[in-house]
């Protein structure tokens, strides 16, 4: 799964004409976790039931697999839930927070949850490639079209911020109130 990021980040990078930073930004300067999460199925009269609140991820980017128990739904810029159907071994990918800021806001962490509905436990498995030094924007993603959206930060830093944020409107938003330009 981390060779399956790197290939994806490379794309990425190239895409947005920046592979010149993919070595010194991705591969030389992060580090992964793994993460195994069950998602118990909810009592036959809890149709919808809440598995994971929704959130963005905070890090570079996700890869999750899961079983056949579908659920993953992501919110539209217009507010609107949708659940995603992910065919069986087949991966999903999203961008998190840290590839936003770098990105200079061209890249969207999608907001997401996860919904139960049916009477199997869901299981998933999450790849979370993490920064480890100062995420900044850099000068070649900030122009007259795109000015500058995010000053330059610790990753551990904005970690620790994130965290006090007891209040989900406040937590919602930590990315804007600890990094906007």
């Amino acid at each position: 799964m981390m060779e399956l990021c790197y290939i994806l980040l490379k794309m990425l990078f190239e895409s947005l004409g920046m592979e010149m930073y993919y070595g010194s930004h991705v591969e030389a300067d992060a580090k992964s976790t793994f993460r195994l999460f069950k998602y118990n199925a909810p009592p036959s009269n809890e149709e919808g039931a809440v598995g994971l609140e929704a959130h963005t991820d905070i890090d570079i980017i996700t890869i999750l697999c899961q079983n056949e128990v579908q659920g993953l739904e992501i919110k539209s810029r217009e507010g609107i839930w949708s659940q995603v159907t992910i065919p069986k071994g087949c991966f999903t990918v999203i961008v998190g927070e840290a590839l936003k800021v770098w990105s200079n806001g061209r890249l969207h962490a999608v907001k997401h949850r996860v919904t139960l509905s049916r009477d199997e436990d869901r299981y998933s498995l999450g790849c979370f490639l993490l920064p480890k030094r100062c995420i900044e924007v850099p000068r070649e993603m900030v122009d007259e079209d795109h000015p500058l959206l995010y000053r330059p930060f610790t990753f551990s830093e904005y970690i620790f911020f994130f965290l006090s944020c007891k209040d989900a409107d406040k937590r919602d938003k930590a990315l804007e109130l600890y990094a906007g330009a």
